[in-house]
């Protein structure tokens, strides 16, 4: 595939012949031939070219709730892809094989924008999710893609850590029609020194996609014990929360396994989980969700009314028992959400 037929926009001239990415806050500055720290945005005769658009590290389908989306069309199907690369460092990283490949091998199926809309079709998904590598890197693919999708009635799902910037960020988001944002820990030193990042610029994009655009949004905190676990660190994250996006937003705490760089930290607790969500609970949050293990009262969603289960979660088999047209049928009380 030609890579030259994928110039992409976001992009600054710099004296000497160089030019700048503007798509995140690195603002990787490349000479000729050079790619920025995602590895897939190269500087090609001047100009900023995408080297993944097209292909895909793979694609499978998977129910909505493993991007984790509970409240947007629960117990649907949605087509997964994701690319290569990634404008993030995390050491802990559970998709690292694809997210810091630096070998475009890994990228074995050719595929459309054209074409995984017409898969999401044929295979009964309700969308399409831009995941396993940050779309923020591919977004030109993930837009084209999106628009192929509205045109067939595809829904449209963004699995991102929210490393964008302003500009771009407009654009990208207002193809997308539902987001979970990776909050990866609510200090500016976690970022530094576990992502070679800053917290801000994650921090605008959510409080944009909350209340400027049309998405539906929700949050995975991903809880790393002894680096952003601590029930101070938590209690700010889930009172920014409230205080910014509102306190029906669901937020999900994910459990870490070892991985990547991090194989010698340990699992994390079912004890911090559920302090997590008891925390969570104390701040105001109505929906919180505890992922990657199993709790009597971490995956169902309740109504904030009544307590009645609305949806009921076994794994991944979902069942809607108590919501008719988005609202609780023992006391009417509207669930924010979107639902069938």
């Amino acid at each position: 595939m030609n890579e030259s037929s994928y110039i992409t926009t976001f992009v600054s001239p710099i004296e000497g012949g160089k030019i700048r990415c503007d798509i995140c806050p690195r603002y990787c500055v490349l000479g000729k031939g050079q790619r920025g720290l995602c590895f897939v945005r190269k500087n090609m005769d001047g100009k900023l070219v995408l080297t993944t658009y097209g292909r895909s590290s793979g694609i499978a389908i998977d129910p909505i709730e493993k991007k984790p989306l509970y409240h947007y069309y629960p117990g649907s199907s949605v087509l997964s892809f994701g690319t290569a690369g990634c404008n993030l460092t995390c050491k802990f990283c559970q998709n690292w094989d694809m997210s810091k490949s630096r070998q475009m091998d890994i990228l074995q199926v050719s595929a459309s924008p054209e074409q995984i809309a017409q898969s999401a079709v044929k295979n009964g998904c309700k969308s399409v999710a831009f995941t396993y590598n940050d779309p923020v890197i591919f977004m030109e693919y993930a837009i084209d893609t999106a628009i192929a999708c509205h045109e067939l009635g595809i829904k449209t799902v963004a699995v991102t850590a929210g490393y964008i910037n302003p500009e771009p960020a407009i654009e990208f988001f207002k193809h997308m029609d539902a987001v979970n944002v990776d909050l990866k820990g609510f200090t500016n030193g976690f970022y530094q020194k576990l992502c070679s990042a800053h917290i801000q610029p994650v921090l605008d994009t959510l409080a944009y996609i909350g209340n400027e655009t049309d998405c539906w949004l929700e949050i995975t905190n991903l809880l790393i014990p002894g680096y952003n676990d601590s029930t101070t660190e938590i209690t700010l994250l889930c009172e920014w929360v409230v205080n910014t996006l509102g306190d029906t937003l669901p937020v999900h705490f994910s459990a870490f396994h070892p991985a990547y760089k991090m194989m010698d930290v340990p699992h994390t607790s079912t004890e911090t989980m559920m302090n997590a969500q008891q925390i969570a609970k104390s701040t105001g949050l109505k929906h919180v969700y505890l992922g990657n293990v199993r709790t009597p009262s971490g995956q169902n969603t309740k109504c904030v009314n009544c307590g009645k289960v609305l949806v009921l979660r076994e794994g991944y088999r979902t069942q809607i028992i108590g919501l008719e047209n988005g609202q609780c049928v023992e006391c009417s009380t509207r669930c924010n959400g979107i639902w069938d």
